[in-house]
C-alpha cells in the first residue's frame, strides 16, 4: 500500500534528523530502505522495527539512575485517567495536561506536533502499550505525562493488535536527543513488566500509580 512507504523527507520528519543524514544512512546501509529508480523509499514497518530495535536497552552503554529521573520529570498532577477510545482524542488530553508543565513553553505545538506525529508513524509499541513523543524548541527540558486509560484505544495501528491502555508522553528539548533516548528506551523497557502495567491499569489514583513509576 502506497501509505506503508515512506519518503526521506517523512522519514528524517519522524526521526527528526536532517534529509542528508538520512540519505546517508541509507546509503551506507545503516537504515532499512530501497531505491525506486534513483528515489531512496523506505517501508514504514521496517522503520518502526528498526527505531524499537535502537531503543532498546541494551543499544545503550551508560546506565542512568532511573529511579531520580522519573521524579524528575513526572509528578503526579500530570498522571491522569482518560476515557476516550480513540487516539486523538487521548493525544489531545494527555497533550493539554503535559502544556501545565512549566517546561512546555508552547501547549499549541505540542499538540500539534504530537498529532502530526502519531499521523506520520505510530508510536504504539504492543503490550497495550504507546509512547508519543516529540522534541522542540519550544521545551526547556525534558518532562512527561502519563494516561491511564480506562478502555482500550482502537485506532493506533499496533503492532500486536492490542488496544492501547498506557500513554507515555514524552517531551524534551531539541538538543536533548541522548536523554531523550534514554527516557524511550527505559519506560520501553519498564513496561514490559506485565505485573506492573497491571498494577497502573488497576490503580485507584495518580499517587498510587506514581508510587509504581518511581519504585525501584
Amino acid at each position: 500500500m502506497e501509505d506503508d512507504i515512506l519518503t526521506i523527507e517523512e522519514v528524517a520528519k519522524y526521526l527528526r534528523v536532517s534529509e542528508r543524514t538520512v540519505y546517508d544512512w541509507a546509503q551506507k546501509g545503516e537504515i532499512p530502505a530501497g531505491k525506486i529508480g534513483t528515489v531512496w523509499r523506505f517501508k514504514r514497518a521496517e522503520i518502526e522495527k528498526w527505531v524499537n530495535e535502537r531503543l532498546s536497552p541494551s543499544s545503550h552503554s551508560n546506565s542512568v539512575n532511573m529511579s531520580i529521573q522519573v521524579r524528575n520529570i513526572l509528578s503526579p498532577e500530570r498522571i491522569i485517567f482518560i476515557n476516550h477510545t480513540t487516539k486523538r482524542d487521548a493525544l489531545v488530553e494527555l497533550s493539554n495536561n503535559l502544556a501545565t508543565a512549566p517546561q512546555i513553553k508552547d501547549a499549541r505545538e505540542l499538540q500539534s506536533e504530537i498529532i502530526k506525529r502519531e499521523e506520520l508513524m505510530s508510536t504504539a509499541i504492543g503490550r497495550g502499550i504507546a509512547i508519543p513523543h516529540v522534541r522542540l524548541s519550544s521545551v526547556t527540558d525534558l518532562v512527561m505525562s502519563v494516561g491511564i486509560c480506562k478502555n482500550d484505544i482502537i485506532d493506533f495501528q499496533t503492532i500486536d493488535d492490542e488496544g492501547v491502555r498506557l500513554l507515555i508522553m514524552i517531551a524534551a528539548a531539541y538538543n536533548q536527543h541522548a536523554y531523550y533516548l534514554q527516557t524511550l528506551s527505559f519506560f520501553s523497557s519498564k513496561l514490559k513488566n506485565r505485573d506492573l502495567r497491571d498494577s497502573l491499569l488497576g490503580a485507584k489514583d495518580a499517587m498510587e500509580a506514581y508510587a509504581l513509576f518511581t519504585n525501584d
